[in-house]
């Protein structure tokens, strides 16, 4: 991630935090502004308000390379995190937190979770099996959907499924398309076991090797975040449609995304690929007539 608070704007941001948050969620351009953007005002700003915490405190993290410093910011905002729910956020980000989740009732292990995350990308760089890997994309992924459910006006329960599969699948999309630039900080997503069974090493990745032997893994990869995808699919409560058109909306994006690295042959070294804003504008207007009407 590449969006980090500057001290210049600090007085603006202090000033009106709930401004700031629709910038920077603006700015990112990312799929997951473009997927909440038919929702009522009241949700897209708290959903964005989700979003700009978790981008705050994982850009305050990564700008830093020291681990000291590291988990000395993400205790500061562990702190700041507990006194959203009793006490006086410091952060403005954390003060427009606050309200988020007194409005919408969100459970606070699901933002300690988020946080847990991000400290593994601190503590740990190396995944020896997919079992080990897991809990990471569940916790930056899957629990971000399901805080996600709550701001939908989902009941407990009724759709935890279906988030954390298609969580998982939106992470695995996002390693197969950021594997350059996460080994460019050091980070391997990859299983190593998977790494050594396809005869692909860690060198001839950090070194953006394009072989047969990388196309196959990456493949593997691919079928692995389908599988998810796919489950996601088979969990969706066609009863809570209405109020998962923007969390189907994201899934349409990223299958899409996926479909596209698959049909460009994994060519994932050579730049990021990208959805187009046309694109995940149709696929947001087919995923609201498909609720709507169907």
């Amino acid at each position: 991630m590449t969006v980090v608070i500057q001290s210049g704007s600090a007085g603006r941001l202090r000033e009106n935090p709930s401004r700031h948050v629709s910038l920077l969620t603006r700015r990112s351009r990312s799929n997951f502004y473009y997927s909440f953007l038919l929702l009522p005002r009241p949700q897209r700003e708290a959903i964005f308000t989700v979003y700009a915490f978790c981008r705050t405190v994982d850009d305050a993290v990564d700008v830093e390379r020291d681990p000291i410093v590291q988990r000395r910011l993400l205790q500061a905002w562990r702190e700041d995190l507990g006194r959203c729910f009793g006490g006086a956020p410091v952060h403005p980000v954390a003060r427009g937190l606050a309200e988020v989740v007194t409005a919408f009732r969100i459970p606070r292990v699901y933002l300690e979770e988020i946080l847990n995350g991000i400290e593994m990308d601190i503590t740990k760089n190396r995944y020896e099996t997919f079992e080990e890997l897991r809990p990471y994309c569940y916790r930056v992924a899957s629990v971000v959907g399901l805080t996600c459910l709550r701001l939908f006006g989902c009941r407990e329960g009724e759709a935890d499924e279906y988030a954390v599969n298609l969580g998982l699948a939106l992470q695995l999309t996002n390693i197969i398309r950021d594997i350059r630039s996460d080994a460019e900080r050091g980070r391997i997503y990859l299983p190593r076991q998977e790494l050594v069974r396809f005869g692909y090493s860690e060198e001839d990745l950090l070194a953006s090797r394009y072989t047969p032997a990388f196309v196959a893994l990456m493949a593997y990869q691919g079928a692995r975040a389908r599988e998810h995808f796919d489950r996601a699919r088979a969990a969706f409560p066609r009863e809570a449609r209405r109020r998962l058109v923007a969390a189907e909306v994201m899934g349409g994006i990223y299958r899409w995304l996926l479909s596209t690295i698959e049909v460009q042959r994994y060519h994932v070294f050579d730049g990021p690929i990208r959805v187009s804003t046309a694109r995940r504008a149709w696929i947001a207007l087919r995923c609201w007539a498909r609720a709507r009407f169907f």
